[in-house]
């Protein structure tokens, strides 16, 4: 049972997780692979809307995602982005990427073979990792513009369309730890953390959200 304090810690976190970036026209739109499919309709949204001319999805599997998308997560998400009404020729696929800083680094190297001149990105993610993959970005591609998206919707309506709300505050606990620690390893860029922020952090952890925590050596 997940209680109304934890709740309100995870819309906390939730909403320092989105940077507030206001959508618009970008050289590329750059959906990050995941479990949620929800990235590809999002991306497939802003190519509608005129706001970038190509596409690229990224993503392998993960332990999360081997079943539900077999072929990779780049692949079901272009399957998606098409099944949609984008053009098959307007997305490139990156199929080997496993975490963060991969997407960026491989979709960066896909894209200069490409030869696809890129002066900034759309960076479509889930809600929740909107701030964890600008810090990424800025570390791994500094010399672009980085706008971060991603679905419009709350916590209340994107747990209850996951259908498991512990993983999705695992999830938020995760993508803070995250943004904690891997400044310092040189992942990414480092973000100021409020107090209240990390307070909550703190307390759903304690309380029990550690399934996506990193072990750290004592």
């Amino acid at each position: 049972m997940i209680s109304e304090n934890d709740r309100d810690d995870a819309r906390l976190i939730w909403e320092f997780h989105r940077m507030g970036h206001e959508s618009k026209p970008c050289s590329v739109a750059v959906g990050l692979g995941s479990h949620d499919i929800g990235v590809a309709e999002a991306t497939a949204d802003l190519y509608f809307r005129g706001l970038a001319p190509l596409i690229v999805f990224t993503g392998a599997t993960s332990r999360t995602t081997a079943d539900r998308m077999p072929r990779g997560e780049a692949e079901h998400y272009k399957k998606r982005a098409v099944e949609l009404g984008v053009p098959a020729s307007r997305i490139l696929v990156e199929p080997n990427a496993r975490n963060t800083g991969e997407n960026l680094q491989l979709t960066r190297r896909l894209l200069h073979d490409a030869d696809v001149p890129v002066t900034s990105v759309l960076l479509v993610s889930k809600p929740y990792e909107e701030r964890r993959a600008y810090a990424t970005a800025k570390q791994v591609w500094p010399d672009v513009e980085i706008v971060s998206a991603s679905a419009a919707i709350g916590y209340d309506e994107y747990a209850r369309s996951i259908g498991d709300e512990r993983l999705v505050i695992d999830m938020l606990v995760g993508a803070l730890q995250r943004l904690l620690i891997y400044p310092e390893q040189g992942f990414m860029i480092h973000q100021d953390v409020p107090k209240s922020v990390r307070a909550a952090y703190e307390r759903l952890v304690e309380a029990g959200y550690k399934g996506r925590l990193l072990r750290q050596d004592s």
